[in-house]
């Protein structure tokens, strides 16, 4: 999870003494908990870095429209657990086997002599756990418990980041939730769910950013179902976003349309109407049953 993942790096390179910008043009309020996350910067930067450090990216057009301040640097790194990973720095540090980007960075800290202390363990175990959806992702291993042992040990509570990581959503995230359950649909015998949410609907709400975030893992928890769909309207067209329970690998039905992610949680933008965009994802998924 890259809110996590950057303010922990923003706070370790500032503790080395650097100049450091951390740019998050948004991000959803249940994180407004991490440490120095309101220093963040929203808007471009005019001027050219000397580094610049692209975390939990797989894509230089995941940077939501930020990629000229990275392609502009003098030095370019990604730091990232994606197996569709572009490769788009000059040194690449991507571990696809990793669960979570925030396990490679920790490695990457106490390489280069940064103590990980209370702040700073608080946002990589943040990463931790969203990145893989609260411990319960099939790639979790041992060693992502023995980074979270030594978080803990830091003084980090982890019952809390959980809490305000997984649990904890706005009022208009809730009824976000209950119009995408009512309308939701199973198809190819309830092995696929689908449903979407329009943006008059979050508008309507005073929905946020982030507030759609775990609609998509409501279809997946249903008994029998191997794909979960969901579309949020954006001003294009529709963000797709798909659930696997494990036997289908939604990052390569993505990937044929444009976009990515892990095998079990991918998304790709679809440019076109909704009825279009449902045939288009649908039948993308039908394919790998």
């Amino acid at each position: 999870m890259q809110y996590g993942s950057s303010i922990a790096m923003y706070i370790a390179l500032k503790r080395m003494g650097k100049k450091v910008d951390v740019i998050l043009p948004e991000y959803p309020k249940c994180y407004e908990f991490l440490p120095c996350i309101t220093e963040a910067k929203k808007e471009k930067s005019q001027e050219k870095y000397d580094l610049a450090i692209a975390l939990d990216c797989s894509d230089i057009k995941r940077l939501n429209g930020f990629s000229d301040c990275f392609e502009n640097a003098n030095s370019r790194i990604v730091i990232d657990h994606h197996g569709s990973n572009t490769m788009f720095g000059d040194d690449n540090f991507v571990n696809p086997v990793s669960p979570a980007c925030s396990e490679i960075l920790i490695i990457v800290l106490e390489y280069i002599g940064v103590n990980i202390d209370k702040e700073i363990g608080t946002c990589l175990l943040t990463g931790i756990i969203t990145d893989t959806g609260g411990f319960k992702y099939s790639n979790v291993t041992s060693d992502t418990f023995e980074f979270v042992a030594e978080l803990l040990k830091k003084g980090v509570n982890v019952s809390n980041v959980y809490k305000m990581a997984m649990q904890i959503i706005s009022r208009p995230s809730f009824e976000l939730r209950k119009i995408a359950i009512n309308r939701m649909e199973f198809l190819e015998e309830g092995k696929i769910t689908f449903t979407y949410i329009t943006t008059d609907e979050m508008k309507k709400l005073g929905a946020g950013i982030g507030d759609h975030d775990g609609i998509v893992e409501i279809g997946r928890d249903v008994e029998g179902v191997e794909v979960s769909i969901f579309l949020r309207q954006t001003e294009t067209g529709y963000k797709a976003s798909l659930r696997s329970n494990g036997k289908i690998n939604v990052a390569d039905a993505c990937l044929m349309l444009g976009g990515g992610g892990h095998p079990f949680a991918a998304g790709c933008n679809l440019e076109m109407r909704l009825e279009q965009a449902k045939e288009k994802i649908i039948s993308q998924i039908k394919r790998f049953l």
